[in-house]
């Protein structure tokens, strides 16, 4: 039962330590917006790819820093946290791809759309990793509760069909924004705001960013307590999930036409859920999940259902 119940709380990481990580994704930000995509373009796949590549690089060097400065047990945690957090954002890639293709975003204005998004989801999810750090150090049965949403969501989600996805239009939450914004129904290239005969307009390029937000929170209900079952330490949970998130968008970029087609990503996202849900109660009949063991079985069943996803594919094609 140390594994969770006997560690010490928040482990507090060298000042410089969050120093050297904020700096970084400030960089990685400035270059994002004021170097790599200065104008409005559709990106092209080997861009993409590129920057996926990138992203990837970065997040697996920050994970030696980890390694570096806090020893192998904390890295290996920090890279599950990360591999976890970047597997459940392709939820993410889909539910994007319905909004941009039911508002009729065209691919060169999607980037601005996604820059800020994920600017906002980092403030975000730095705010709900807070009101979780403290809910676990003043209520460490909060825990349990994490863990039990964890294997019900997982449950869940193993059940779940996507065949119902539909037009964004159709839904409460584009009822419930038109309501009370005006909203112009035709894009005005970059503007996210437009003044028309004396009113004040969201164009649809704000509104996907109101719809992408609005989701990302929802999402981020899933994978924050995912990341805190694998790991109290906070430097962990932050890091590893801005760095998922960072490299969302070339990942989309790169994924949006082809991410329904991993028919047996979801079921291998769900069992992982369960597994990480499933961690605290297992000391109880005496199994002790290592962190190196933990990161070896998530990505085993990742790899495994992109493999199985490629031998094969869904037929059925998102928009």
């Amino acid at each position: 039962m140390e594994a969770l119940l006997n560690q010490p709380h928040f482990i507090m990481s060298a000042p410089w330590m969050w120093t050297t990580f904020g700096i970084l994704v400030l960089v990685l930000l400035y270059l994002d917006l004021f170097v790599f995509h200065r104008h409005a373009s559709e990106p092209k796949i080997g861009e993409t790819l590129a920057a996926c590549i990138f992203y990837i690089a970065i997040a697996l060097i920050f994970g030696l820093f980890v390694i570096y400065e806090r020893g192998m047990e904390t890295g290996m945690l920090y890279y599950t946290g990360f591999l976890v957090e970047k597997s459940l954002s392709l939820d993410n890639i889909f539910i994007i791809s319905v909004i941009f293709c039911s508002l009729g975003i065209e691919r060169k204005y999607q980037h601005r759309v996604l820059f800020w998004g994920i600017l906002g989801a980092i403030i975000m999810r730095g705010v709900l990793i807070g009101v979780g750090e403290v809910l676990i150090a003043n209520f460490h049965w909060v825990l349990y509760v994490f863990s039990a949403f964890l294997i019900y969501t997982g449950i869940k989600m193993s059940l779940h069909n996507d065949e119902e996805e539909n037009d964004i239009r159709d839904r409460k939450l584009y009822a419930l924004i038109s309501k009370y914004f005006h909203v112009t129904h035709e894009i005005r290239g970059e503007h996210f705001f437009v003044k028309e005969n004396g009113k004040h307009y969201i164009t649809p390029l704000f509104f996907a960013l109101l719809i992408i937000e609005i989701m990302d929170v929802i999402f981020a209900l899933d994978s924050i307590p995912a990341i805190f079952l694998i790991t109290q330490d906070v430097f962990v949970v932050y890091t590893s999930n801005i760095f998922a998130i960072l490299g969302l968008r070339a990942l989309y970029f790169l994924l949006a036409a082809a991410v329904k087609q991993f028919t047996y990503l979801k079921p291998a996202l769900s069992i992982i859920l369960i597994f990480i849900g499933s961690k605290i109660f297992l000391p109880y009949i005496g199994i002790e999940v290592a962190p190196k063991a933990s990161l070896i079985i998530t990505l085993s069943l990742i790899g495994g259902a992109i493999v199985m996803s490629l031998i094969k594919p869904n037929k059925h094609r998102s928009c």
